[in-house]
């Protein structure tokens, strides 16, 4: 009773609501948490009635109105602003044990001689290994505050004890521009995977690393990036888009409008650019891709986006939790706001399965916008649309024929990246021998019959199996290059992973078509 009371009168403060506006419907609230503590048959876990209140008071909103928990909002937190306490590794987990991926360079556990392939068993007097426990609870064991003290256990291949590692944790970095590399002579390629505080400085440093490179082109990447912060999507449009132009504007019921305008010159302003997004790219990735549309400044490549035009605003608890309210909605430059409907027939969870469904995902004549929502770019006058996500101006269908059913459940269950795991912690030494590049793995490694044995085996644990011999021979190609990515991704980084990738990606393919155009405004102008 007295958390909801203090709520209430925080809340009355903070806003100046007056006592007339808060009696009927605030004290409500409270006479019912009242008459839950007091009269309920049992004792009442108060906390949990409050927080599911506040749940299902936010689910009578809006889609992206939310609540968090204490703990959810620090993981939260950290995702967004880009760090954490920890001991500087990458892992996955197999078979309930968690295996080192690669170790942060420089970091606690590269400094105590941690190395790819160790299994942690334990942490402190905890066991973690085979017991089932839920990665997030190991993922919580293993961070804490900088500075803090941690011990874990660890198991080599080759050595018949524990080692055990005393490690002291410090602040990790956690990228969100995960790849950067040169297509060739003058193009290059950024990927970047949401928006958080650090993301526009390292935005800045992989494209003056490129252009130191000799880059005259750029391809962006922005596929399945969800979001973040909108003011690290405003930074980056600014290196593309000529200084004091409107990137975004917000405006809302209790928000006034506020414009958001380029800012410093730009790094990039001359240069193709080409946007790749998809169903996924979301919030902060459409203002990135609205804004580059609506000056004409780039070529937009892919599927139509996910639709996410309105804007939360973080309202800290006493407990530490959090609600994210929706404060406005957000336009691009042209004036459109790109929120898809979350009040008509489909459910709002349901969109992208309409859009396979509907036949949007292969064909771009699926799509309809009405003309009611047309308005037209600031530079060329070409016709643009709202209500719905970012449409591309070059439209890649999804290749439903390239993944067998047998493939996409070997995806959907995970087994891809279990095998991959379990493969290369028996032949780790044996690759690193013969490969001692990126370069020298994508010419040389085959995907062999005894990474193929390790997959299918655990697919057959994970109950999946191929229909019949025809459909695993026609899995094959694909099978093969995907756990082939994963192999260069372990041992190297994302940036090998991706250079692999995109060789098979019809959109990075489209792309590249469209990079290398002398004029990329004529291109536009067919648009």
């Amino acid at each position: 009773m007295k958390k909801i009371l203090t709520f209430v009168l925080m809340l009355s403060l903070a806003f100046s609501v007056r006592a007339q506006e808060m009696t009927e419907q605030m004290l409500k609230l409270m006479y019912a948490d009242n008459i839950i503590t007091h009269f309920y048959v049992d004792e009442a876990d108060e906390a949990k009635v409050v927080e599911e209140g506040i749940k299902a008071m936010l689910e009578e909103l809006d889609p992206h109105s939310t609540y968090s928990s204490p703990k959810e909002t620090k993981a939260l937190m950290e995702q967004m602003y880009g760090s954490f306490g920890g001991i500087g590794i990458q892992f996955n987990v197999v078979s309930d044990t968690l295996y080192v991926i690669q170790t942060t360079k420089n970091g606690p556990s590269e400094r105590a001689g941690i190395i790819p392939g160790d299994k942690v068993v334990s942490v402190n007097d905890t066991v973690i290994a085979g017991v089932k426990m839920e990665r997030e609870d190991m993922v919580s064991k293993l961070r804490g505050d900088a500075g803090t003290e941690v011990e874990i256990g660890v198991v080599r291949r080759g050595v018949d004890r524990v080692l055990t590692f005393r490690l002291t944790r410090e602040n990790i970095s956690t990228e969100t521009v995960d790849a950067a590399y040169m297509i060739d002579k003058k193009n290059g390629y950024i990927r970047i995977t949401s928006f958080g505080a650090n993301t526009h400085a390292e935005f800045l440093c992989k494209l003056d690393s490129l252009k130191e490179c000799g880059m005259k082109n750029l391809v962006l990447d922005l596929q399945g990036n969800g979001g973040g912060f909108l003011s690290a999507a405003v930074d980056i449009a600014s290196e593309f888009i000529q200084e004091a132009r409107l990137l975004v504007y917000t405006e809302g019921r209790r928000s006034p409008r506020y414009d958001y305008l380029s800012v410093n010159g730009g790094s990039f302003l001359k240069g193709n650019l080409v946007v790749l997004v998809d169903e996924t790219s979301a919030s902060a990735s459409e203002i990135l891709a609205g804004a580059i549309q609506d000056w004409d400044r780039g070529v937009i490549v892919g599927r139509r986006t996910f639709g996410k035009g309105l804007v939360q605003r973080p309202f800290e608890l006493p407990d530490g939790s959090m609600i994210r309210l929706t404060i406005a909605r957000y336009y691009t430059p042209a004036g459109r706001c790109i929120q898809k409907p979350y009040n008509d027939s489909i459910k709002y969870e349901d969109d992208l399965l309409h859009r396979y469904n509907s036949g949007e995902m292969t064909s771009a004549d699926s799509i309809h916008f009405p003309d009611s929502l047309k308005t037209y770019t600031k530079v060329l006058k070409r016709p643009v649309y709202g209500g719905g996500g970012i449409m591309p101006d070059y439209f890649v269908p999804v290749d439903t024929l390239k993944y067998t059913k047998y493939h996409r459940a070997l995806s959907g269950r995970g087994s891809l990246i279990q095998a991959s795991l379990r493969y290369l912690d028996e032949n780790r030494e044996k690759i690193v021998a013969a490969y001692d590049n990126i370069d020298s793995f994508e010419k040389g490694f085959e995907v062999d019959e005894e990474y193929l044995s390790v997959l299918r085996e655990q697919g057959k644990k994970d109950g999946v199996e191929p229909a019949d011999d025809e459909e695993y021979e026609a899995s094959l190609p694909q099978l093969k290059s995907q756990l082939k990515m994963l192999i260069a991704r372990d041992l190297w980084d994302m940036n090998d992973f991706m250079r692999i990738y995109n060789k098979t990606s019809d959109v990075f393919l489209k792309a590249m078509e469209l990079v290398t155009v002398k004029n990329q405004t004529k291109l536009l102008q067919k648009k």
